[in-house]
């Protein structure tokens, strides 16, 4: 038995599931009138309501007793106060410091002054590239935290991007990525940022490459990667190497992690997109959402309720998977944002003391915009033997309004969550005039489990606030699952495995390889002949 198992709090929600497995969400409605005014929280004008989850009062009570048996206030202290949580790279975790304005470290404040500063040369055209051409496009070259971020963010805040600047996000290794985006653009007028922390990154520097001997076979001269070359990274050495001067490049702290780091310079392209103004708001969004978690109660803490809900989900109702729907277009990258937050933040099966976990941890995470998502894999969802949770995003306002449009959108958003909880019993089919051989196709189990967060409209201020909100869930099932959720050593393996069959792939020995391999290695070979 684990140091979680072990808690009486925990074995608590053990015996409370076993009466809840029954229940339907039919029953929990019309047992209580109440029931949607108990389950929902109201943040200013944000409102969370998990009344469709299968749960009660009770449940809460309970999961909010598991809550301060992991001693989750303390480690939100031990993360303010600097302290190493990140116990395996023996860093602390201070992407909050990046938005928290005038109480700011030193530094942060002087990167955010430098970030304000690029984005005024490049909007008012002060800055130019070599041949003295003003800067049309951007391209922002990252992978994982230092392309989701910014990439997300960019398409999400689309209603507030500057008229003459247009800006692009190359991530894959497969030269189809970029290729396609050097297609569309003139070398004389387009700015690199290379998003890499240690410089190193495989896919990251393989792109920078290529988009320099582009701009190169064209102006020719290699002075001009210094006009045309931006770096937002911590090892200056390595970029000034591949020709991008200290004065080009934008640092932050190791204790930043990748996928928090949108904050961070790793956001300018972001800040390009949408003018450091706008960049600003979008950093007081997520500090107001820093110091609502920071100091509301835990019966009102909404980050601590969506984690209280995930542990419930996935630990006492055995479900696997989350799927995450926004409906909004411009939210559309929202799920594979969150996919690396969570997944790669918490996917793990060891515990800070190095034991394995008796327990499950992060779900699977998943998703898509609604209302595309209604015409693919809801019918799953509807009618499959799947048992997932859901989480649900609407905004009050279109973020570009057209008539007859967002009331159509948000119906189908209620819709969809009422009929996962409902669903439809066959004498409910009969009612409405089905033909009975077609009542056991037209019957709907229901009892899916989901919940609906409801933001006023699209704003920088807004998205700071639903991604810090995001962050803070993450790190509070980091602590309920007794987790670092600040490394990523999973990842590493693979890098690790790809440097070694690079060679193999070009001819070269690799070492002793397993026979598939081998196998698929000299099929490529031929293949390639």
């Amino acid at each position: 038995m684990s140091e979680r198992t072990h808690l009486p709090a925990w074995q608590a929600l053990e015996a409370h599931a076993a009466t809840m497995t029954p229940s339907h969400l039919r029953e929990l409605f019309a047992g209580d009138p109440q029931r949607f005014a108990t389950l929902s929280l109201r943040h200013g004008d944000w409102l969370l309501d998990f009344s469709k989850q299968r749960l009660t009062t009770e449940t809460l009570s309970l999961l909010r007793n598991l809550a301060a048996a992991c001693n989750w206030r303390e480690w939100l202290e031990r993360m303010r106060a600097g302290e190493a949580i990140n116990h395996t790279e023996q860093r602390a975790v201070s992407h909050t410091t990046l938005r928290a304005g005038a109480e700011a470290p030193a530094d942060v404040q002087a990167s955010l002054a430098r970030m304000a500063d690029f984005c005024e040369r490049i909007h008012s055209g002060s800055w130019r590239g070599h041949t003295g051409e003003r800067i049309t496009d951007v391209v922002n070259l990252g992978i994982g935290g230092s392309d989701l971020g910014p990439r997300m963010a960019t398409q999400a805040l689309a209603a507030y991007q500057q008229a003459d600047l247009r800006v692009h996000f190359v991530a894959n290794l497969d030269a189809a990525d970029l290729a396609g985006t050097l297609s569309r653009l003139n070398p004389r007028t387009t700015l690199f940022i290379v998003a890499s922390k240690t410089f190193t990154t495989l896919e990251t520097l393989r792109n920078a490459r290529s988009a320099r001997d582009w701009l190169l076979s064209t102006l020719g001269d290699a002075s001009a990667v210094s006009k045309h070359f931006i770096a937002t990274s911590s090892n200056l050495a390595a970029a000034a190497q591949f020709g991008i001067p200290e004065g080009n490049v934008f640092s932050f702290a190791d204790s930043v992690g990748g996928r928090f780091s949108v904050w961070s310079p790793v956001g300018l392209s972001l800040a390009l997109a949408v003018g450091f103004k706008h960049f600003s708001q979008f950093l007081a969004g997520a500090r107001a959402m820093d110091e609502h978690f920071f100091s509301a109660p835990d019966s009102g803490n909404l980050p601590l309720t969506l984690a209280l809900l995930a542990v419930w989900n996935t630990n006492f109702l055995g479900t696997t998977s989350r799927g995450v729907f926004p409906y909004s277009h411009s939210l559309a990258q929202l799920p594979a944002y969150l996919q690396q937050l969570e997944m790669e933040s918490n996917g793990k099966s060891v515990d800070r003391h190095g034991q394995t976990l008796d327990y499950a941890s992060n779900p699977i995470v998943w998703g898509s915009a609604g209302s595309n998502c209604q015409h693919s894999f809801f019918q799953l969802l509807h009618q499959g033997r799947m048992r997932l949770s859901c989480d649900f995003i609407a905004l009050a306002r279109a973020d570009f309004p057209l008539p007859g449009h967002h009331d159509s959108l948000l119906a189908n958003c209620l819709a969809q969550s009422a009929a996962l909880a409902f669903g439809q019993t066959a004498d409910e089919a009969r009612a409405a005039g089905i033909a009975e051989t077609l009542i056991p196709y037209r019957t709907f189990p229901g009892n899916e489990a989901s919940t609906t967060l409801i933001l006023p409209e699209l704003t920088p201020f807004t998205l700071g606030q639903l991604l810090a909100l995001y962050e803070h869930k993450t790190f509070c099932l980091g602590v309920l699952w007794h987790l670092n959720s600040f490394d990523q050593w999973g990842v590493e393996l693979g890098k690790q495995l790809a440097g070694q069959l690079t060679p193999a792939l070009r001819g070269a020995s690799a070492g002793p390889l397993d026979t598939s391999t081998q196998g698929l290695i000299a099929h490529l070979r031929f293949l390639q002949k």
